[in-house]
């Protein structure tokens, strides 16, 4: 039966008041469709807009990794403290338990192995099967200054614009070989390139010397990449910096799971993160964490 007309009109209509129209207050995301910045607000926690992404996809061109070799005994238990997890479709369905919830940001690139030229990558995920697994994010590798640069920039391209159909972000990993320098010229160069083609996101290293101009220049959010291994206090004190100079979270992974305490790590990563802990507050954290509750 329809409502009463008295009970339809007056108030409730609450003609003086705009109507509220709130986007995902993320750099760059504004004029998103809907289902971009509702994903990308799975990644970044809406109250600091920065993330915790935990990154365990090396095995797609290194196989296993040291502190990966049973992602199921030592990532699983991870999972709570990261905001987004950084990980292979194959990896997904033999091991992530659909039931921990945690938004996967799925490694569409690869090829080669460590045994060849890394640079030579093609999409090796098709969209449709990212929608498949509800993937919050795919990551795409592009080598600026590479031997296969145009492929790697193609690759992603054609990952925008199917991202743009299914409205699924696009992540560009800007890989640094060892013949590249890691300064804010080289990275000001790639991650401004990876934006202005379309990524959505760009993942990018960190550099001592002006790494606010990398992230000031980049008009999308900058995830700041863990690297190589570092002693917990080093790694603390890079993601702080990072952080301070702009940076809307971190994509740590060898930095966590091959630190001797993995969950007290990815703690003190959080605090500094989403808190601003600073560095030797965080390193106290993690010497000393706090007990589980209960």
């Amino acid at each position: 039966m329809p409502d009463s007309e008295h009970l339809t009109a007056g108030a409730r209509f609450a003609p003086s008041v705009p109507a509220r129209q709130d986007a995902f207050p993320l750099k760059g995301c504004g004029a998103l469709d809907w289902g971009m910045q509702s994903r990308l607000a799975r990644i970044f926690r809406p109250d600091t807009r920065r993330t915790v992404m935990l990154a365990i996809d090396h095995g797609y061109f290194q196989g296993p990794t040291t502190g990966l070799e049973r992602v199921d005994l030592s990532i699983l238990p991870l999972l709570p403290y990261a905001d987004a997890l950084m990980t292979t479709r194959g990896m997904v369905r033999s091991t992530i338990p659909p039931a921990s919830r945690v938004p996967i940001v799925l490694r569409a690139s690869g090829g080669p192995s460590v045994l060849r030229e890394l640079s030579d990558e093609r999409l090796a995920v098709g969209m449709e099967d990212a929608a498949r697994i509800n993937a919050a994010a795919v990551a795409v590798q592009v080598f600026i200054g590479g031997e296969h640069e145009t492929q790697s920039v193609r690759n992603m391209t054609r990952l925008v614009d199917a991202g743009q159909r299914y409205g699924i972000p696009v992540l560009a990993v800007t890989a640094v070989g060892t013949e590249l320098t890691r300064d804010a010229r080289y990275l000001r160069l790639a991650t401004r390139i990876c934006a202005e083609l379309g990524a959505h996101v760009v993942k990018t290293y960190y550099c001592e010397e002006d790494f606010d101009t990398v992230a000031s220049a980049c008009p999308v959010p900058l995830v700041m990449a863990g690297g190589k291994k570092l002693p917990e206090r080093d790694a603390l004190a890079m993601a702080y910096n990072a952080i301070e100079n702009g940076a809307a979270g971190v994509d740590m992974g060898r930095n966590i799971f091959q630190s001797d305490t993995p969950q007290a790590m990815i703690r003190a990563v959080g605090a500094v993160v989403h808190e601003s802990v600073k560095p030797e507050d965080a390193y106290r954290h993690y010497l000393c964490p706090p007990a589980p509750a209960g």
